[in-house]
């Protein structure tokens, strides 16, 4: 078996999964002179840290890692799913309070969809999560432009040729058709960067709206888009099984 990788965290999102501060704050104190790592100044903001091994202190006071948090988001349009972002758009970070900013987002949710991000410290669930291995299902509410036909339905549960091969099979139920909009409920099994938007242009038909309801067997149940709320014990034990 093949040791894991300490998980490093930019130096400021270490301060922060302490609960001390916020990122921004944790960056003043950098600035500031404030922190050392293993007993060493340290003034670069980019510098890479592990919480479990280094030794991080803020006037000389050790600073240790919070336990285990899990929230779910109801991602809003236009928000990217990352940490940070180098073009200086709102992240899902952005939108947790100070005391949370220290999680990462599992998985990814491109900026123009909305919907169901779990965000946790917990490495080894959004490894499990996240990993194409597990093939952990994922449900989405798909509205399209036009009135989706039959046959552009059934290439979409048998699989449809991208760039880099054939989708999985897929599930495509409950759907309704309406003026000149259709949509439809679609669960894949896999994970491929903006995957049913690129599908379902590949049958003729472009995306208007797309949310994600559902990872493994745990609902967004969240009503407005910037909504988040933290998993119950059950709910973590539910996504854990889930995975497997």
């Amino acid at each position: 078996m093949v040791a894991k990788e300490p998980e490093k965290l930019r130096l400021n999102r270490a301060i922060a999964a302490t609960g001390i501060c916020s990122r921004r704050r944790a960056d003043e104190l950098i600035k500031a002179g404030r922190i050392t790592v293993n007993g060493q100044p340290a003034l670069d903001l980019s510098l890479q840290v592990d919480l479990l091994k280094d030794c991080i202190a803020v006037d000389g006071k050790p600073l240790y890692k919070k336990p285990f948090d899990y929230v779910v988001l109801y991602k809003p349009r236009g928000v990217v799913t990352t940490c940070e972002d180098e073009q200086g758009r709102r992240t899902v970070i952005d939108l947790m309070p100070p005391d949370l900013q220290h999680l990462k987002p599992v998985g990814r949710l491109d900026r123009d969809s909305e919907g169901m991000i779990i965000l946790t410290n917990d490495g080894a669930l959004a490894q499990t999560l996240a990993h194409p291995c597990h093939h952990v299902e994922k449900t989405y509410r798909v509205t399209v432009d036009g009135l989706i036909d039959e046959s552009a339905l059934t290439i979409l549960r048998q699989g449809v040729r991208l760039s880099e091969g054939i989708t999985q099979q897929a599930r495509v139920h409950s759907l309704k058709r309406s003026g000149n909009m259709s949509s439809f409920v679609i669960v894949i099994r896999e994970g491929r960067n903006r995957q049913i938007r690129r599908m379902c242009a590949k049958v003729g038909y472009n995306v208007l709206r797309l949310v994600r309801e559902r990872i493994g067997a745990l609902q967004l149940n969240l009503k407005e888009p910037g909504e988040w709320r933290h998993l119950m014990a059950s709910e973590v034990s539910l996504l854990s099984e889930g995975s497997r």
